[in-house]
């Protein structure tokens, strides 16, 4: 990836709130990145990030609709200038009432296309919708995918298993496609990281995780630092897994 001398990078960032998204956020802001945010809530008063709003987009992913709307936004606020890295890190898995997974048997179909509206067709919108900025700046695009893409997992749901699932083939057929335009693609597939949204029971993994510890977001966000930066210049079309080996 060649980057203009004394050039500002931006990224723009999904699902930045909590866990693997705020440890990003503060990943590449620390590297001196301009990270712009998008989420379905607006901006925080109680929010001491510096650039406030001029660098938070509210944005539906579920609504095809206002998910326009937001990538429309998102171009004005670059104003024609290049993005370096489109970071699709949101994503969300419905619970039972009870707090129990939902599976092929019980998931409202509603539920099941929410889900995919979300975790599937937002990150190749925006990639789509992005293209030429990502193109002036060279960039990288970076998919958060799951363990629980590739084999069955106690907590995550089927909508949201299967919905991982496509995002890693997406990830391939999209670095096959963008690669033309100097523009990679990879995912990641994070296993257990210790964020506030750990289902209960989690712990009891860890004897299964050959490093017999969680991750920590910060571990995640640093390799997705490296995917968006000249360290991974001929990297396209992976999946790294994050997971402590629990995928072996």
């Amino acid at each position: 990836m060649s980057i203009i001398a004394n050039e500002r990078r931006t990224i723009v960032l999904t699902g930045a709130s909590r866990g693997i998204g705020h440890a990003t956020v503060k990943r590449f802001s620390s590297a001196g990145w301009r990270v712009i945010t998008l989420s379905r809530h607006g901006f925080p008063e109680n929010c001491p990030w510096d650039a406030g709003p001029e660098d938070h987009v509210q944005i539906d992913l579920g609504d095809p609709e206002n998910r326009a709307k937001g990538v429309e936004e998102v171009k004005k606020r670059l104003g024609g200038g290049p993005l370096h890295a489109l970071v699709n890190n949101a994503g969300i898995s419905p619970k039972q009432e009870d707090g129990d997974r939902l599976n092929t048997l019980n998931t409202p179909e509603e539920d099941w296309k929410q889900v995919f509206e979300v975790n599937f067709f937002a990150p190749v919108v925006l990639a789509r919708g992005l293209l030429d900025e990502l193109k002036l700046g060279k960039g990288a695009i970076v998919n958060v995918t799951s363990i629980a893409g590739s084999r069955v997992h106690p907590f995550a749901g089927s909508a949201y298993a299967t919905s991982k699932a496509a995002l890693a083939a997406l990830t391939r057929e999209m670095a096959a496609d963008f690669g033309p335009h100097g523009v990679r693609v990879n995912a990641i597939a994070p296993g257990e990281i210790d964020t506030s949204i750990l289902s209960p029971g989690t712990e009891e993994m860890i004897k299964d995780i050959p490093l017999r510890r969680l991750g920590k977001p910060e571990e995640v966000a640093k390799t997705i630092y490296y995917l968006c930066t000249d360290a991974s210049d001929y990297v396209t079309g992976a999946e790294i897994h994050i997971n402590g080996g629990q995928h072996v």
